[in-house]
């Protein structure tokens, strides 16, 4: 147990660093595009200065995360901080989607007005906001994926990654042919991408917050699997599984032990199935002689 617990020291402080750079990355380049947006009057590169904005912000929550979530337990929060990360990548994968929803309602304003746009400045602009933003994806995507609020950090930047091959395209059409309602007409598909992602972070966050059965954990197997593998244990119910975050599940449960047996030694080995079969190192066992005290 003190190799894995070392290892995931190791895996936090890996993911806490990647995502750092990721944000000095994404934050220098930030103002670049701002301003190339502003001089070109791009919609494409200013969406995605925009999003780059709250990218910004987002890789900067995510790795306040990764220091918050290393506190100890307390006596307010017994388990610790290590559910701030995923309360990190509901917040984020929220963002990506004001984003998106922020990007179409500007592309419909510039289809129905459009402006001119100098797609020379705009492809050089695009062009060093994808090599910047593939910098970035390649530091955190060497990381723990596992991780809900390094996924989060990475939704975000592959979202930049579209914008910016979003804004090289609508450049050189524009160039070639003068085009310029392609510029609105991409950033909205680059939108919905960004929304895809966002809802699956969403989701995924949410159903953690909510307490949600851990995906990989069938109950009623789970239940059946500790009956045939502790022979001394007649039923288990009222089976509670959920997770402080993508790595650490926890569960409660009712056994009902035959009396001839130590509940002490049926204890440990129930634990150890536990351990052993489904990773489940923290969990709450009642043992009970015959009936179940909570049911009625």
């Amino acid at each position: 147990m003190a190799h894995i617990h070392t290892h995931d020291e190791h895996q936090h402080s890996s993911n806490q660093r990647r995502v750092f750079w990721a944000f000095l990355l994404t934050a220098g380049f930030m103002a670049a595009e701002v301003a190339g947006g502003l001089i070109s009057g791009s919609l494409a590169l200013l969406a995605d200065a925009g999003h780059m904005l709250a990218d910004a912000a987002a890789l900067g929550l995510a790795w306040t995360a990764f220091l918050i979530s290393k506190r100890p337990s307390d006596v307010k929060r017994s388990y610790g901080y290590h559910r701030f990360q995923v309360l990190a990548a509901f917040v984020n994968g929220l963002a990506l989607a004001a984003i998106a929803a922020w990007i179409v309602f500007e592309a419909i304003g510039r289809l129905a007005t459009p402006s001119p746009i100098l797609g020379g400045v705009m492809l050089v602009v695009a062009v060093i906001g994808l090599a910047v933003n593939l910098a970035a994806f390649v530091v955190l995507h060497g990381g723990d994926r596992t991780n809900l609020n390094l996924r989060g950090a990475l939704a975000h930047v592959a979202g930049d990654i579209l914008g910016s091959i979003a804004a090289i395209v609508a450049a050189g059409v524009i160039l070639t042919t003068g085009w310029t309602p392609i510029d609105p007409i991409l950033s909205m598909l680059v939108a919905l991408l960004i929304v895809r992602s966002a809802w699956k972070l969403i989701i995924q966050s949410a159903h953690i917050l909510l307490e949600g059965t851990p995906d990989w954990l069938d109950v009623e197997t789970l239940s059946a699997e500790l009956v045939a593998e502790v022979p001394e244990v007649v039923d288990i119910h009222h089976v509670h599984a959920w997770s402080l975050d993508t790595d650490r599940p926890m569960l409660t449960l009712h056994a009902t032990v035959r009396p001839e047996f130590d509940n002490h030694i049926t204890l440990g080995r129930i634990k150890d199935v536990l351990k052993t079969r489904y990773g489940v190192t923290h969990s709450t066992i009642q043992i009970e002689p015959e009936h179940c005290v909570d049911t009625p």
